[in-house]
């Protein structure tokens, strides 16, 4: 690992990593911390251990953001293997029972038309979501049951690639804030009446970015203290769904010290999250209601 650390100037922006399997999100924050030297660190939405893919890192007031990149869509490729169901849903856990039964093409084609559009899912035990003030994931290590209630979940599209053989098939889905592709391994297992969970899981997009926006976790150990700029994305880039209010000279000072302004340049109280911008740069995210901007998150950026 390189020596370099950046300690100076502050930086802003979005590294995305490509995650590898066996390394945990928070580990990949860490790393990012430790090769930057930039304290202010977080991901937009964990990606489990086992899983690949895009992991969106922000850094310092790009932090701020965060919320706008995972209230947007992901985009993941997995392997299903059918005829067993785990405790954790994937590969990685014990076995819980087991079928030689095995589904045709044209039963998944047509069980696959009932996790379309808007369905309710139930998140695996497994997960980070919290009961009780504690961990799903904690509690079910520990033995304790864990009981989790079935979520709103919207799935834009959910289809399968191929089918290499009768145990596998490999899927692509596109689903909103909240999905759990290892629920949607679990479930489609048992309407299929085969029992499934995921062998293999590679997330393609989460909000904004994409795969061919990533770096690797192998790069960025060894990136030197010139390089980081060049390798962010800008704050902005995570803003690109939602409506933008160009704001004036007068109008800065009045949103950076937190004041409400009169809402116009054709935002409506239906656009309820927006973001301000002067000179192209993100200054703060703020919410429009009763013909008014009112700022929420002030962003600051040299």
């Amino acid at each position: 690992m390189s020596s370099h650390r950046i300690r100076s100037p502050a930086h802003n922006g979005w590294l995305i990593v490509d995650k590898p399997p066996g390394t945990r999100s928070t580990s990949v924050v860490r790393s990012v911390r430790s090769s930057t030297g930039c304290k202010r660190v977080g991901h937009a939405g964990t990606l489990d251990a086992p899983a690949s893919g895009v992991l969106a890192v922000a850094i310092g007031e790009a932090t701020k953001t965060i919320t706008a990149v995972m209230n947007g869509s992901k985009q993941y490729c997995f392997t299903v293997t059918f005829g067993s169901s785990t405790t954790t849903d994937d590969a990685e856990g014990n076995v819980l029972a087991s079928t030689s039964r095995r589904p045709t093409n044209q039963q998944i084609q047509t069980a696959l038309q009932r996790f379309r559009g808007d369905i309710m899912q139930i998140p695996p035990v497994f997960s980070a979501i919290k009961v009780s003030g504690k961990r799903a994931h904690s509690l079910a290590r520990e033995g304790r049951e864990v009981t989790l209630q079935a979520r709103p979940l919207h799935v834009a599209k959910l289809e399968m690639l191929d089918r290499p053989d009768p145990d596998h098939a490999r899927f692509e889905m596109i689903c909103g804030k909240g999905g759990y592709v290892r629920s949607i391994a679990r479930d489609l297992g048992t309407d299929l009446g085969c029992l499934g969970h995921v062998r293999e899981l590679r997330r393609l997009r989460t909000g904004p970015f994409t795969i061919n926006d990533c770096i690797s976790l192998d790069s960025l150990r060894i990136i030197e203290p010139n390089e980081l700029p060049g390798l962010l994305l800008p704050v902005e880039a995570a803003l690109t769904d939602l409506k933008e209010y160009r704001c004036t000279a007068g109008e800065r000072e009045r949103i950076l010290n937190g004041n409400v302004i009169p809402l116009d340049q054709g935002l409506s109280d239906g656009e309820a999250n927006c973001w301000v911008s002067y000179n192209a740069k993100a200054i703060a995210l703020a919410e429009c209601g009763d013909g008014r901007l009112r700022p929420r998150r002030i962003i600051h950026q040299s």
